[in-house]
């Protein structure tokens, strides 16, 4: 493994190896607040270059799933400055993943019974879980109308100077796995007829605009942003294969223009290679490749440079000492998938580093 465990520097990113700890919802926010228990989590785990941390909403409608950490309030920015305290001293860097769920939620798990929104008022397909009352259907969303926009906009921008209040090295939008931002990118899911719906150019503007707006308050230097095309999570039903991959050569040419840090991709089968080509070709500063990859595959994309980063999830899930098993070859813990979404630290930070194993 030559060069995964070699330090990076391009653009504004500088870190201490390749190695990127995947951003994975854990459930553990009890009361929408970070606590000593996710400190605890993320320092476990600091052998990573660069830490993305679960989903974040910018705002109290963007709480979709239950127990998911917000970044709207200063209590929040308190607490998420523990976390990055922790990470900071182990020479790591770390970033916050905004997640706002869109219709990918129920009213009951979000605070003050308020409604989910979307670009549409089409509901998800599918069921969600809420601690209330078990498993759900999707709630119907309320349509965003245009000063609801502007709102959410706001709420992006509001986030992201929070985050970097809290000690953050820079935000990552979630434009993947069938939440807001992408639902605006999804013509099965939104219908709407004016500047934000129609052609892919007006689908994306909601994208380009929130990153604008980020890039001005905080620097674009501070901004990533995750994309998963091609992908049918969270309902994302399939669309014409050519737009797909012309509305990802759009945004990276326009995240290209505004000059932020990554892109993010959450690779899957589905993708053509012309795809990927696309968007290494529209965009000059880094990209990383997440899921599926192997050791081996992910040095090979280091490699031949199809990727400057390569994530992993799971690996780093169960192994808090994932990086220096991996670069000693020693075996890895497997997950319990029993305990990804449950409150408490079983499953979380007990999981054995290797060492006390011997």
């Amino acid at each position: 493994m030559k060069k995964l465990f070699t330090p990076f520097e391009k653009g504004p990113l500088k870190l201490k190896n390749r190695l990127v700890m995947a951003p994975m919802t854990r459930s553990r926010a009890i009361g929408n607040l970070p606590n000593e228990l996710m400190a605890t989590y993320y320092s476990q785990r600091s052998g990573a270059g660069l830490i993305v941390t679960e989903g974040t909403s910018p705002s109290p409608q963007g709480l979709g799933y239950p127990r998911i950490p917000g970044i709207y309030s200063d209590e929040q920015v308190k607490e998420w400055k523990k976390v990055t305290d922790a990470v900071h001293q182990n020479g790591s860097k770390i970033f916050l993943q905004i997640m706002h769920t869109g219709r990918i939620a129920h009213v009951a798990n979000i605070p003050g019974g308020q409604l989910p929104v979307g670009p549409s008022n089409i509901r998800a397909a599918g069921e969600i879980f809420t601690d209330s009352l078990g498993l759900q259907q999707h709630s119907v969303p309320e349509a965003l109308s245009l000063e609801g926009i502007t709102r959410v906009i706001a709420e992006f921008v509001s986030a992201s100077k929070n985050a970097i209040l809290a000690g953050f090295d820079g935000v990552e939008l979630h434009g993947a796995n069938g939440y807001l931002l992408e639902q605006f990118l999804n013509p099965n899911v939104n219908n709407r007829t004016d500047q934000y719906g129609g052609n892919l150019k007006n689908r994306s503007r909601l994208i380009v605009e929130i990153t604008g707006g980020i890039a001005a308050a905080i620097g674009p230097d501070k901004i990533g942003i995750r994309f998963s095309p091609f992908s049918q999570l969270s309902d994302q039903q399939p669309y014409d294969t050519e737009e797909v991959h012309q509305t990802y050569a759009h945004l990276s040419s326009e995240l290209n223009k505004i000059g932020i840090a990554y892109i993010h991709l959450s690779t899957n089968p589905e993708i053509p290679e012309k795809t990927y080509d696309a968007i290494r070709t529209a965009f000059n500063n880094t990209i990383i490749y997440c899921n599926g990859l192997t050791l081996e595959t992910a040095e090979q994309k280091l490699q031949d440079n199809s990727a400057d980063l390569v994530a992993f999830g799971r690996g780093f899930l169960a192994n808090p000492d994932f990086v220096r098993r991996i670069e000693k070859n020693d075996p890895l813990n497997d997950v319990d998938f029993n305990t990804l979404y449950t409150p408490g630290e079983t499953g979380y930070i007990d999981y054995p580093i290797y060492s006390s194993l011997q």
